[in-house]
Formats: C-alpha cells, sequence, structure tokens
C-alpha cells in the first residue's frame, strides 16, 4: 500500500465541503430562510412537473446568459440525480462569469426521495 496522503485527503474534503451540499443542508437553508437562490438546471417540462420550493429554472442553453441568479449569495444547482453532472457542468460555466455556486449532490431524486415537499407549475402558469 502506498503512504496515505492526509494533507490531499484532508483538502479534498475541505474543498468539499465548501462546494457542495446535500438535500437536507438545502431543506434547513429554505427553512431557516436564509439568503440564498436556488436553480433547478433540468429541462423545463422536468422543472413545471415538479420542483424544490423557490427555484429558478437555468436549463442548459441559458448558461452563458444567465437570468435571475445573483452574484451577492450562493446560488445552490441541482440537477436530476447524484448521477447527473449538469448542475456540476452549470457550475463551471456560472463560476466563470463571477456566480457564486454550491451543488447540490443527489440532485431532484434525492429531494423527493427524502419526502421533501415539491413545488408544480400550472400548466396555465407555465404557458405564459
Amino acid at each position: 500500500m502506498t503512504a496515505y496522503d492526509f494533507d490531499a485527503a484532508r483538502r479534498h474534503f475541505a474543498a468539499k465541503l465548501a462546494y457542495t451540499t446535500g438535500t437536507h443542508e438545502l431543506a434547513h437553508v429554505i427553512q431557516t430562510r436564509q439568503e440564498a437562490l436556488i436553480v433547478d438546471v433540468r429541462l423545463p417540462a422536468d422543472f413545471r412537473a415538479g420542483h424544490v420550493p423557490g427555484a429558478i429554472n437555468l436549463p442548459k442553453g441559458r448558461w452563458q446568459r444567465p437570468q435571475g441568479l445573483r452574484k451577492d449569495v450562493p446560488n445552490y444547482l441541482y440537477c436530476y440525480s447524484q448521477t447527473c453532472h449538469l448542475a456540476a457542468a452549470a457550475a463551471t460555466e456560472l463560476l466563470a462569469q463571477g456566480y457564486p455556486v454550491v451543488e447540490v449532490e443527489g440532485g431532484f431524486a434525492q429531494w423527493k426521495a427524502d419526502g421533501s415537499r415539491i413545488e408544480t407549475e400550472a400548466p396555465e402558469a407555465a404557458a405564459s
């Protein structure tokens, strides 16, 4: 076995804690009304069918000219599931534009699995 690099491991986990979060922590952000923005990067139809309460939809194709994001608060990004990389891809694009981002691990699938509240859009609201 090679020597374990404790310093590299510490740096890895410190970065993970700084730039990722879980669905339970996101629920706490919402519950305590912390100043933040929640960003769903899934397709618009999936967003309309159900999303994290208060989230805005910013699917791929709108990341280069994002609307509704803020540069003064964390933007919590989530996609479909733990194996979906859309949130990480969006994070890369948005960071380059100066937006502070945090990736929500587990995505919407984990949010639902936790039994957390889900918002949907009425078809007439989505058409406007």
